[in-house]
Parts: C-alpha cells; sequence; structure tokens
C-alpha cells in the first residue's frame, strides 16, 4: 500500500488554518517566518520558493534574506541577530547546505532557540533528547505524523534507521526510542557492515541517506513498513527533463514485499513543509 503524503498534509494543514485564526486575533499579526538563503543553489532555491509558497497560500507572513555566497560570516551573524531582536519574527531558517567559507554550526547556535524552527540548536537538540521537545526538525516530525495517520504502533516494534544526520536520522532515533514510542531502535550508516542482516529484521525501515537504492526487497521481510526520506536526481534520457526523482530505495522491488511505502515524490516531502508550518505556528504562541 502507499501511503499518500499529500492527503496527509492536507489533513495536518486544516488543524494549522484553524490555529493560524486563532494566533493571528490574539497577537494581532499572522504567524512569521524569516529564510535566509545564500548563494544560488538552485534545489535551495526550489526549497525556499516551496515554503514560501505554501505560508503564502495558509496564512502565514513569509520572508525571503538572499544574500551572495561571497557574504563574510559576521554579517550572516548580524543579520540572525536583527531577526532575534525583532518581535515580530517568529521563526528563522538558515537554509543548508550553506558556501563552506562559513561555519554552519556557528551559525546555526546563533539562532534564538525561541526562533529555531527547524529545531537544530544544541538547545532545541538536547531538549529533543530528553523527551521535552519545543521544536522537532520538520522531517522527522513529518515522520512521526505518517506514523500516527497511518495507526502504525511503535511499541514493541523492531525499526532500523538508515542514516545518522541532525535533520532525520538522530532526532528519529531520540522519538522512537522515547517513552512515548518504545520501539526497538537500530541505527544503521555508511559504516554499518552487512546492512542487510539488520533490515531484514526490522518491522519498519526509515531510509534517509541522500543516496538511491540503498535498500531493495531483498534486504526486507514480508509485511515491512518502509519510510522513504531520500530525494535523489538521477538521469533519464526519456523524460522531457533529462532526469528523474527517486528516494533512497529501489521502489518496485521493495512496494513487491512491504504492507506500506512512502513513494517519492508524494510520500514525506509533503509532510515535511507541512510540519515546518506547524513549527511556526508553535514559535508564533510563544508570544500570547
Amino acid at each position: 500500500m502507499l501511503i499518500d503524503g499529500k492527503e496527509i498534509s492536507k489533513l495536518v494543514y486544516k488543524d494549522i488554518v484553524n490555529e493560524i485564526d486563532v494566533i493571528t486575533k490574539k497577537i494581532q499579526r499572522p504567524p512569521s517566518l524569516n529564510i535566509i538563503l545564500i548563494g544560488d543553489n538552485p534545489s535551495s532555491l526550489t526549497y525556499v520558493n516551496n515554503k514560501l509558497k505554501k505560508c503564502k497560500e495558509i496564512g502565514i507572513s513569509g520572508n525571503l534574506i538572499k544574500k551572495p555566497k561571497n557574504i563574510d560570516e559576521q554579517s550572516v551573524i548580524n543579520i540572525i541577530n536583527e531577526l532575534n531582536q525583532d518581535e515580530k519574527v517568529d521563526g528563522i531558517i538558515l537554509q543548508l547546505p550553506i558556501p563552506n567559507h562559513l561555519n554552519e554550526r556557528i551559525l546555526i547556535e546563533k539562532i534564538s532557540p525561541l526562533k529555531d524552527v527547524d529545531g537544530l540548536t544544541a538547545t532545541n537538540i538536547g531538549l529533543l533528547s530528553i523527551g521535552k521537545p519545543r521544536f522537532i526538525p520538520a522531517t522527522a516530525y513529518g515522520i512521526m505524523e505518517i506514523l500516527k495517520n497511518e495507526n502504525i504502533i511503535s511499541e514493541g516494534k523492531n525499526i532500523v534507521v538508515i542514516g545518522r544526520s541532525n535533520i532525520v536520522g538522530k532526532p528519529m532515533v531520540a522519538l522512537l526510542s522515547g517513552k512515548d514510542e518504545n520501539a526497538t531502535v537500530t541505527v544503521c550508516h555508511s559504516k554499518t557492515i552487512n546492512l542487510k542482516q539488520h533490515t531484514l529484521n526490522a518491522d519498519v525501515i526509515i531510509v534517509a541517506v541522500g543516496k538511491p537504492n540503498i535498500l531493495d526487497g531483498s534486504m526486507i521481510k514480508e509485511g515491512a513498513i518502509v519510510i522513504d526520506v531520500g530525494i535523489n536526481r538521477i538521469e533519464n534520457k526519456e523524460n522531457s527533463k533529462g532526469f528523474s526523482i527517486v528516494g533512497d530505495v529501489d521502489f518496485n522491488s521493495i512496494l513487491k514485499k512491504a504492507s506500506s511505502i512512502t513513494p517519492v515524490p508524494g510520500g514525506v516531502g509533503p509532510m515535511t513543509i507541512a510540519m515546518l508550518m506547524k513549527n511556526v505556528c508553535e514559535a508564533a504562541k510563544l508570544n500570547i
């Protein structure tokens, strides 16, 4: 069975729109999101435009701060400080990746934890790790919402998370192994020996590595649930664009054995933006 992220996101947006209406009445303005984009990375620009488009659709005030790729670190810090001090700014995002001459960790830590709607500051990562999250990274948050909507109970399940990024892998481990979910979680990564040995025992597999075909049907048990987070562009001369978008798993072989799978596109992706919007609302509610 295909898990339709677009349909699930519609349910989320229905609640968010109602929440935005309540927040706007209480703080006399809509919730606001400011995105700092450095350079001209086409993928980043696409992601940012998608976020801003959704902001406009649902009633969040979205603002893009675009700077050249040669901007110096102190100038970025100055921008972040101004946004931190602006009472009308609820959420701040530093769109990643950033140019190599800038220190990602230093800049993220300059964002106020109360406005860090990506959930990437050390403070918010720490709160998540002790089971008291303020902002959950949006992709991980979206996956949790998918599991909830599909009535997939984590407790007692063997769940394999492939990938250990701060955006997906690590937050998923913290969420699924916590006292609310009570799953038995195994983390696999690029140094894992015999990945198949781990995935064959999994009831649920979450794949987030950014590499096509890292998991195929021979590596899962019958009836497993597969959440494919990957977004990869591969050459396809038959496509008018010259490329196709695929996930991290061999979709066709997995589909034959899995009880449920998220497609790419249309699975986790729509949920990521939806849960980001929810985080912006949560940030705005801190002003109530």
